[in-house]
Formats: C-alpha cells, sequence, structure tokens
C-alpha cells in the first residue's frame, strides 16, 4: 500500500496523488498545473504515469488545478469511473469543456505566429472532444454515504466547504489484515463562508493529505469581507472609476455577486452597473440555482423569500464579445467581474489592458494567485507588467481583500489537525508553496510532536 505525489507537491497547483494498493491504481484529482507557459505546458502534456494503468479516479472539487487534466487522462487510455459529488459533476461539465475551448484559442494563436516563423504547428494539450469524452465518466456520488471504488477500497464524501460540490474524501483501504482510513483535505474551507455549508469534522483518520495554500498566514475575519467590499467599490466610484475584480468563474464570482446584492439592499454602495463579463460564470451561475439543496441555510432562506441573490435586478451578464468590446468605449463607474482569477487568460486580460493605465479604476484582487501569474505580478507591484507581450504602466490602484480566500489559514488547519483526534498517525502536506508547506510543517511539529509529518517532493513514494 503506498502513495505517490505527481503534482501539488510543494506547489499549488497541478494536484494529482497515486494510491496503489492490492494491485489497484486509484488517482486522487487529476489537475492542470498553471504557471510558466513553457514548464505549464511540459508538465500537463506529459502525464508522469500510463493512464490506462488507472482503475479510477476520485475528485475532490472542480477547479481546474485539480480536474482540468482530466481529459488528458481519458485521451491517453484511462477508461474506469470518475468518482465526484453531483454538484462537482454538474460543475466539471462546464469547467472542462472550457478548458478545452481555452486552449484550442491558445494554440491557433500560437500556431500563426510558428507558421510565420516556419516552425511545425502544435495541437492543443486536449481538444473539445476529448473534455466531452471525460465527462462521460463521472459517476456522482451523495455526501457522507460509503461507496466502493476498488474490492478493497471504499470512499465517503464530507463536506469541505471550499466551493459548491467541495468535498473531503475519506478513504479506508483493506490490504491482507491491514486496514487503513485516510482522509484528504484538499481544498480546506473555512466556516462561515457566504454560501456554503461548513467544513465536516474527519476524526477517524489514521493519515490526512492536507492542503497548505495559507501554511504561514492568518486570514482577516470573514465577517470584514462584505464591509472591505463596499469600502473599495465607494473610493473607487468617488473619483468615478472602475472596479475590476479578476475572479475565478466559480465560487468568488457568485460570493462577490452574494454580497454586492446585500450591500444594494442595505444601502451602503450606490447604484452602479455590475457586469459579470465571462460566459463560464453566466453558465457556473446557473449551476448554482441548479444545486440550491447543497447551499447553507442562509441562501436558502433568502432563496426561499422569493430573493434571487445571482441577479436581484442589479446585475447585467455578458456573453457575447461584442458586449465586452463596448465595456471598454463607456465612461461611467462600475464593477467588472471577470476571469480567469489569476489573469492568466479569458476577458479579464482585455479589461486589465484598457483600465490598468488610469489611476481613477482600481484593480481588486480577492483571491489567490500563483506564482509567476500575471496576477502574482500586480499584488507583488511590479511595474509595468506584460499584457498579450505589450508593457503597461500600471497606474490604477491595485488592492488585495483576503478576507476573500476559500482556503483555511494556519490556525483554522492546525484546528482540522488537532479535530482528527487521537488515531491520527502521519500527515502529508501539499497544496502549497514550498515556503508555506514548510512554516506549517514547523507549526505542526511543534503543536503536534507525535505527529509524523512529511512535505513530499514531485514524485516522491511513501508507504502508507
Amino acid at each position: 500500500m503506498k502513495i505517490t505525489f505527481y503534482g501539488g507537491a510543494r506547489e499549488v497547483t497541478g494536484s494529482k496523488h497515486l494510491i496503489e494498493t492490492d494491485g489497484k491504481r486509484v488517482l486522487i484529482d487529476c489537475g492542470l498545473f498553471q504557471g510558466h507557459r513553457a514548464e505549464a505546458n511540459e508538465k500537463n502534456r506529459n502525464l508522469p504515469f500510463d493512464p490506462a494503468t488507472i482503475d479510477a479516479v476520485v475528485l475532490g472539487h472542480a477547479h481546474i488545478d485539480h480536474s482540468g487534466n482530466i481529459p488528458s487522462l481519458v485521451k491517453n487510455g484511462f477508461e474506469g469511473p470518475i468518482f465526484s459529488t453531483k454538484p462537482t459533476d454538474d460543475l466539471c461539465q462546464h469547467m472542462l469543456a472550457d478548458s478545452a475551448y481555452l486552449q484550442e484559442r491558445d494554440v491557433e494563436f500560437v500556431n500563426k505566429k510558428r507558421i510565420k516563423a516556419g516552425e511545425e504547428p502544435i495541437e492543443p494539450i486536449y481538444a473539445m472532444q476529448d473534455a466531452l469524452n471525460a465527462i462521460k465518466h463521472f459517476v456522482p456520488r451523495d455526501y457522507r454515504r460509503w461507496f466502493g471504488v476498488t474490492p478493497t477500497m471504499k470512499v465517503i464524501f464530507r463536506e469541505a466547504g471550499h466551493i459548491l460540490g467541495s468535498a473531503i474524501p475519506e478513504f479506508e483501504i483493506t490490504e491482507g489484515e491491514k486496514c487503513l482510513r485516510m482522509a484528504y483535505a484538499v481544498d480546506l474551507g473555512r466556516h462561515n463562508l457566504p454560501l456554503l455549508r461548513d467544513p465536516d469534522r474527519v476524526s477517524r483518520a489514521d493519515t490526512l493529505i492536507l492542503e497548505s495554500t495559507y501554511g504561514d498566514r492568518l486570514h482577516d475575519p470573514i465577517e470584514n469581507a462584505k464591509t472591505e467590499l463596499a469600502n473599495a467599490v465607494n473610493e473607487t466610484i468617488k473619483r468615478e472609476g472602475k472596479v475590476i475584480i479578476p475572479s475565478f468563474a466559480m465560487e468568488r464570482t457568485q460570493e462577490l455577486i452574494y454580497y454586492l446584492h446585500e450591500l444594494h439592499i442595505e444601502d451602503r454602495i450606490p447604484e452602479i452597473p455590475i457586469i459579470i463579463d465571462s460566459p463560464l460564470a453566466i453558465n457556473i451561475t446557473q449551476v448554482f440555482r441548479r444545486n440550491l439543496s447543497f447551499l447553507d441555510k442562509e441562501a436558502q432562506a433568502l432563496i426561499a423569500k422569493h430573493e434571487d441573490p445571482f441577479g436581484f435586478g442589479k446585475v447585467r451578464y455578458t456573453r457575447l464579445v461584442d458586449e465586452s468590446k463596448q465595456l471598454n468605449n463607456d465612461p461611467r463607474p462600475m464593477i467588472i467581474i471577470s476571469a480567469s482569477g489569476m489573469c492568466e487568460a479569458g476577458r479579464i486580460l482585455h479589461h486589465l489592458r484598457n483600465n490598468i493605465g488610469d489611476e481613477r479604476n482600481m484593480i481588486l484582487a480577492v483571491g489567490y494567485m500563483a506564482e509567476h501569474t500575471l496576477g502574482r505580478r500586480l499584488i507583488d507591484r511590479i511595474n509595468p507588467v506584460k499584457i498579450f507581450g505589450e508593457e503597461h504602466k500600471v497606474r490604477a490602484q491595485v488592492k488585495v481583500l483576503n478576507t476573500f480566500s476559500a482556503h483555511a489559514d494556519r490556525d483554522e488547519l492546525v484546528q482540522f489537525v488537532k479535530n482528527c483526534g487521537k488515531r491520527l498517525q502521519r500527515v502529508f502536506l501539499v497544496h502549497g508553496e514550498e515556503q508555506q508547506s514548510l512554516a506549517l510543517e514547523a507549526t505542526l511539529r511543534k503543536t503536534f510532536p507525535h505527529l509524523e509529518i512529511s512535505v513530499p517532493h514531485m514524485g516522491e513514494s511513501f508507504e502508507l
């Protein structure tokens, strides 16, 4: 019985972890790596194992850094089931198709340059048909009900509280006389996030695989998020500027709309245009509407009053490219929420290019920005920055709201480990930049000296 860490090891993106037991191979997550273009292309094209030998996939949630390379898995020979929660299945139908579309468009752009330079064209990592084929392998399962994965492995999905449909898969693996209970808390959410139910406790695990995204940091209280958002909006409107918000199409956009709805009801922000300029975000919002039973009690109570927190008559959703372009010529103060959240692709790049040089505007960062992304360069105050290969002077105000994070911070991660109880013997720290993972390792060693704690390197295997 062993596990090998093939992604998300001393880095945040590209989660892939392979369990081998009793002649079976089960993959936890299969995400896209995001970062330097050349490195990302190399890692995403070349899976570090033979997909045809994988018997099943257990998927924690739908974010692209966890699900985004599943089409490559299927394209290269995987034929087994992909187990997820029902909302994750619903979300991935949109997320994987959108990922394929973006890759096809990206390669189309790159190939124009390659052909002009006399070079051979390249193929996308996977195409739309690969994404559609992958979706057919999904097998949705309920929360809090055990199901079989292999003859010697069963899994139960517990609530992770990170995004809609996110789960903490808890494994029970039997091999001969041995029986192992292992939990995978990657990614782990926070308590009291809007829309989402709080994370479940895990109390019977022997082994824990835990994220470390914010392993040495504390978040501001989530209760401050709405006030900070109101202050940022009012500050920008006062100088007649635009608020440009790079936001993940899934979860963060819906949370922002929810807060803006409440701020409007409370008369804490003026009536200005609120634009959701992301076709994917529109589709994801529809998924939220179809999965209301998975939202928290507060959101369900609001909907029971026949109020729509995702529209409320003030939000304009734009699908067409021409509608998006028209925003560049609209001089009015407004809020534009657009993907991608790390500013690496999508319509947000056009909005940044057209608004980053105006000191009246604000670029509002409300989510995690991985190393080597445009979003990270913006919050690190690098100036100028390159957008579409051209340098742009950053004159707009850049503001970071850490209150919106959907990842547990250091103290919340420590508390989760504490709640696991005395049965817990071993912790693997993943999904964090090396500095964060090592900082959390030091904290956990000091707090729980009896635990065996490891920070795996890429490709490193451990016996369980």
